[in-house]
């Protein structure tokens, strides 16, 4: 099995993902529809072979195999493509937001309430009741639930409830005074929602209430919910201040054990001194990094701006680390050969990453950095500066286009919390594109839902039509760039020696998309010699996934696959 430089280096990321046993046998012939695929942007069929791609080609050739395989599925016109990879989740929370209280969908502060009122009464033997997704910009209210209103909803009861963006909670009185000394931290306002340190006490201690068995099953919910979208895939972003060990162990374990999407573990926690690594391997993770906040979101004015907010003069954000231990952590992992990776979204936490990052390379050269593809979570607020450091130093841009889409545009979020001409600035994919930057693609779901056509319909319909991308560059960022991020080169597309991790789905007509500065072009030309993709633009239905197969493994069947 071929490994990159940067897995070849690291002891965390020999393993191609969890396998759920030894692979399977046989051979399966899918043909009458259409593959994509770099081998042949023509292909109507494909061969799998246990749990490898072994042939991809055309109907005329795939006569010759039809009698020696065990198994010919007819697609009946389907599409197949490579399975997704959503390299941003929290799998517990994902499923804990599937199966439990989710305000996302709540129109205003009265129906979050009613909502929270009828979950508390319906679960009467629940220690502490969790909800998440609650946006106070979407509300014509314009300002999140009260301690006094939470209170008077649950009855009195522990509440812990997360705002969409995860970086802050509005809590009950009677979960505060579960957490000592919780009103000293950092963070605590007795009439805000809670963030920073006094965020994460309360998190640590709503988690701690989940049982194993609730944890399991939201895990599997999560999990499933992932595989019906035609993710194959995911990136457990863990970490001490987001989870816990216990949480991202069971999930590894669980994901090895049972047949669904593979499962990348990531663990958040600075390194100090070099044994600090060893923690990261021993937990099972590909690499030290993920939500390693150096600052928090644009929603809870946590990202920390290089200029104050444009609706919150008095602050610039939250800065968690600073670029001595930015730099220090990339240096260890670096040195040990360890992938890094920071969660940064405001500008001057991008650049301090940036800053760190050209420290270790200084430091131990900058190859071995590039070679190490070190992660950045999110890099909204990119500048010219840092897009060229990104590039320069081989560091990933771990994106998620949905946050573009749900509060990007002259009227959104972002524009309210930075002012419509900075807002501009945001998630700049067309220019980190052009300048060489890898983008992988991911939803940080609970913040966003795992929704892989809908990300790549948000890449290629920007809000700013001058940071749009290709349909094709952002669906390559959603496959084998998610791979090529836990140093992969050889999976996520369908040619012979890859792995059989794939989607099928029902579409219309496939389309080949050309962006430009005002509009996204489309030509259902065959001549282009570029394998087609679904035409994603807004309104129209979706793709469906009809099956969804992991190492030759079926993970979900819809009820046409």
């Amino acid at each position: 099995m071929h490994h990159s430089p940067a897995a070849a280096a690291s002891e965390t990321s020999e393993q191609p993902g969890p396998s759920q046993g030894p692979p399977p046998t046989g051979t399966v012939l899918l043909r009458g529809g259409f593959v994509y695929s770099p081998a042949d942007p023509f292909a109507t069929a494909m061969v799998v072979d246990g749990g490898t791609v072994a042939w991809v080609g055309s109907e005329g050739a795939a006569d010759s195999f039809a009698d020696g395989v065990d198994e010919v599925v007819g697609l009946d016109g389907a599409l197949v493509t490579p399975a997704f990879t959503d390299a941003h989740v929290h799998v517990t929370a994902t499923g804990l937001a599937l199966t439990g209280l989710d305000l996302a969908g709540a129109a205003t502060l009265a129906q979050a309430l009613e909502r929270t009122a009828a979950h508390a009464a319906a679960r009467p033997g629940e220690r502490i009741l969790l909800g998440h997704g609650w946006d106070e910009s979407r509300w014509p209210e314009r300002r999140p639930p009260t301690r006094e209103e939470l209170d008077r909803a649950t009855g009195g009861r522990p509440l812990y409830l997360t705002r969409a963006d995860v970086h802050s909670a509005a809590v009950t009185t009677a979960l505060l005074d579960l957490v000592p000394g919780i009103r000293d931290l950092p963070g605590y306002d007795p009439r805000a929602p809670l963030t920073r340190d006094a965020h994460h006490a309360a998190r640590r201690a709503a988690h701690a209430a989940i049982t194993p068995a609730q944890r399991a099953a939201a895990q599997r919910a999560a999990l499933a919910h992932a595989a019906a979208q035609g993710i194959g895939a995911v990136h457990e972003c863990a970490g001490p201040d987001i989870s816990s060990e216990d949480d991202l162990t069971a999930l590894l374990a669980l994901a090895a054990a049972e047949a669904g999407p593979r499962v990348f573990g990531y663990w958040a926690q600075a390194a100090e001194q070099p044994a600090d690594l060893d923690r990261v391997r021993d937990l099972g993770a590909v690499g030290a990094g993920g939500d390693l906040f150096v600052d928090g979101s644009l929603g809870s004015h946590t990202a920390c701006l290089h200029a104050p907010y444009a609706d919150a003069p008095g602050t610039s954000g939250v800065a968690y680390l600073d670029p001595e231990a930015i730099a220090r952590h990339l240096l260890l992992c670096t040195r040990a050969g360890v992938q890094a990776g920071f969660h940064a979204i405001g500008d001057a936490a991008i650049s301090a990453v940036v800053a760190g990052a050209r420290a270790a390379a200084e430091a131990v050269g900058l190859d071995r950095v590039r070679a190490l593809r070190h992660r950045v979570e999110h890099a909204e607020l990119m500048t010219e500066r840092t897009v060229d450091g990104f590039a320069d130093l081989g560091l990933i841009a771990s994106v998620q286009p949905a946050f573009d889409a749900a509060w990007g545009g002259e009227d959104g979020m972002y524009a309210a919390r930075l002012g419509a001409e900075r807002a501009r600035d945001l998630n700049p994919y067309a220019a980190m594109t052009r300048a060489g930057v890898p983008l992988v693609l991911g939803s940080d779901s609970p913040v966003t839902p795992l929704d892989p056509w809908g990300a790549v319909r948000a890449a290629a319909f920007h809000r700013t039509p001058a940071h749009r991308i290709s349909a094709r560059a952002a669906f390559h960022a959603h496959t084998r760039g998610g791979w090529r991020a836990v140093g992969r080169d050889d999976a996520g597309v369908l040619v012979p020696g890859a792995p059989a991790d794939y989607a099928v789905w029902g579409v219309g007509d496939l389309v080949v998309q050309a962006p430009d500065e005002r509009v996204a072009n489309w030509s259902t030309d065959p001549r282009s010699g570029t394998p087609g993709l679904p035409d994603l633009t807004p309104g129209g239905a979706l793709p469906v996934a009809l099956r969804t197969v992991v190492a030759g493994r079926t993970v979900h069947a819809g009820p046409n696959g």
